[in-house]
This record gives C-alpha cells, structure tokens and sequence, in this order.
C-alpha cells in the first residue's frame, strides 16, 4: 500500500480528486426515493407519542461494480499505487481491470456469494479466521510468500477517500436529479464495519452542514463502534468475534477512521444500532417494496432510521416540526437467494 505520507489529506476536495481519477472505471449508482418507506419512517413506532417527518433518499451502491461500494476505495489504492509508486499489486476487481495479480484473504464464513464473487476476478483468495489478528496472520503469511503489497479493506487514506466518492456522487445527484439545493441534506447514514464507508463520507461532507451518522448491528458484541466511541474516555475495541447475519459488518472499527472519529467531534453525530430482527425487517421492506436486492449489511442505516428509539427521538427534537430530507447509503447487494430463504424460512408446503 502506498505509504500514507505520499496520500491526499483527508479533507473534502481531496475526495473530489479521487474521484476525477476513478469516475470512468466506477458506476454512477442510482440515487432512489420509496414514499411507502417515507410514510413508513415518518409514523409512529410502538411507544412513540409522536414521529420524526423524514424524506429518505437511497444511495444504491448495491448497483456498484462486484456489488459493493468498496469497488471505489479498490481503484483509488490502486490508482495512487500506479500513479505515484509505479507498484503493481492490487485487489482482485482493480487487479483484473489493469491486468495485475491479486492475492486476496477473506474470512472463511464470507457468503458464499461474495467468494464466488472474488473469484471471477482472480483465482488467488486465501481464507483465514473471522477475527482481524486471524485475517492479519494470513496476510503477513502471503506477503513473505509472494512479495504482495497489502491494500487494507478499510484502514488506508487511499481507501477511505475512494469510498468516499459514494457521498460525492450522492449530492450531485441530489441536486442534479432532485433539483434540491446541498444544505437541505440534513443526514447520511451508513453502515459501520472497518469504518472506510463511515469515514470517507464524513470527510466528504466535513465542510458542509450534513450530519453523518454510522450504524452497527448490536448482536454479539458487533457494535464495537458505537462502544469505543462511547467510552470514557475514548478507546478503539480490537478484536470483534459477531456472526451477525450483516457479515459485512463482522470487523472491528479501523484505526484510522476511530482517530478521525476522536479527533474531530463534529466529524460523524453518532453510531446507533439495531437488533438482528429489525435488520431482518428493513431488509423485507427494501425487497418487497423497492423491488431492490440488497444484503443484511447495506440495510442497517435503514433499520436505525425505522427503528432505533434513541435515532428517532433526536431527529424529532432536532427538527421541531419540520421535515427532513436524508440519504441511506445501501453499501452492497453480495448475497443469494438461498441466503435470503434461511433468513426468513421457507413458506409451509414448500421445499428450498
């Protein structure tokens, strides 16, 4: 990975930058609205005297190349690799489009959907343990083996602006598609793994009034984010062991985007989560009602927009009656059909 000195500052024109490099190798994802989702949001839950008014807007990275906004971060490292070191090593959708080997590790319970994924575009994939220190053993072992140079999935500035052109191209297509105006984006959230997605879209909107919000499953200790940020003072959980069904989301917070979190306050509002089955529900509404196929991991924002007591309560008190018009990034569409079926089960009479 190129060394961090030589990378642009994480600051929002360096996010632009990235941007004019990767543009014509991305897809512009669509930018959604559901009004059924919109009334949805915008009523009462069980327990509430009153609902935040919310106008959501879906970033639909789900559409992205390999079906995931990590696409972005892939041809920004590589990109700077090539542009600026003149190295060749990369991963597996950039290595595949410039022609260089790739040597990829991933979690041995990935889906199974994202290591065929992988596979199409290399046939180096590696597999290790679930937990970072386990993944971080297979690498080091790789690199001695073959030399690789290692792009990290989430912990690099290269990474992190690259991702962050999912947030740029959002608000341009707001203003462009919407005809709105920039400050009436009151919030983007997005999901909260490693934290590059997370991180990438606060730098982009650091210099504009948007309000960035991170969500995390909270099952088995998933919402380690949210925690280490909470705690007095700060400190960053290393290790994270969730088999929360957004298995996107199974790695703890990067170091980088939690010195980025702690060190600027106003960098990202907050990280709430959400339970297993409110995933589960959010992720029914985007399939029955937008007809768009996503994964566990990309409807998280959404589950805390619809469901999350602690989320909702702010929002309204920060509005004082006014609607607000928000944007959910849906980070990723990696799963299958047989996936979906074991997470809802099977209707009676038939077979899987």
């Amino acid at each position: 990975m190129a060394d961090i000195a030589s990378t642009l500052p994480l600051e929002a024109a360096s996010v632009q930058q990235v941007y004019d490099k990767i543009r014509s190798r991305v897809h512009r994802t669509p930018l959604l609205t559901s009004k059924t989702l919109d009334k949805l949001a915008s009523s009462p839950r069980d327990g509430e005297t009153g609902a935040p008014d919310f106008n959501i807007y879906f970033k639909c990275e789900n559409y992205q190349r390999i079906g995931a906004f990590k696409a972005r971060g892939a041809f920004s490292a590589v990109t700077h690799l090539i542009e600026v070191l003149g190295l060749d090593e990369a991963l597996a959708l950039a290595a595949s489009e410039f022609g260089i080997p790739a040597h990829i590790v991933m979690p041995s319970i990935s889906t199974p959907s994202k290591i065929a994924g992988t596979r199409e575009y290399t046939n180096n994939v590696r597999f290790s343990g679930s937990t970072a220190q386990e993944r971080e053993s297979v690498v080091a072992e790789v690199i001695r083996e073959t030399g690789a140079v290692l792009v990290p999935p989430y912990d690099h500035p290269d990474i992190m602006l690259g991702q962050g052109t999912a947030a740029l191209e959002m608000l341009e297509q707001y203003v462009g598609e919407y005809g709105k105006r920039p400050d009436d984006l009151k919030i983007v959230l997005t999901p909260c793994g490693g934290g590059g997605l997370l991180s990438g879209t606060a730098v982009f909107f650091s210099d504009k009034p948007t309000l960035v919000v991170g969500s995390e499953p909270s099952y088995q200790g998933a919402d380690d984010a949210m925690r280490g940020l909470s705690a007095k003072p700060p400190k960053r959980i290393e290790t994270v062991k969730t088999l929360t069904i957004a298995d996107g989301l199974r790695t703890p917070l990067g170091v980088l985007p939690f010195d980025l979190f702690t060190s600027d306050a106003k960098s990202i509002e907050n990280v709430y989560t959400v339970t297993e089955d409110e995933i589960k529900m959010a992720m029914r509404l985007v399939l029955e009602r937008m007809k768009v196929f996503v994964e566990p991991s990309a409807v998280v924002p959404l589950a805390v927009v619809l469901y999350n007591a602690e989320f909702r309560r702010w929002a309204r008190k920060q509005q004082g009656g006014e609607a607000w018009d928000i944007a959910v990034v849906l980070s990723g569409g990696n799963t299958t059909i047989e996936s979906i079926i074991g997470l809802y089960g099977t209707p009676e009479g038939q077979t899987a």
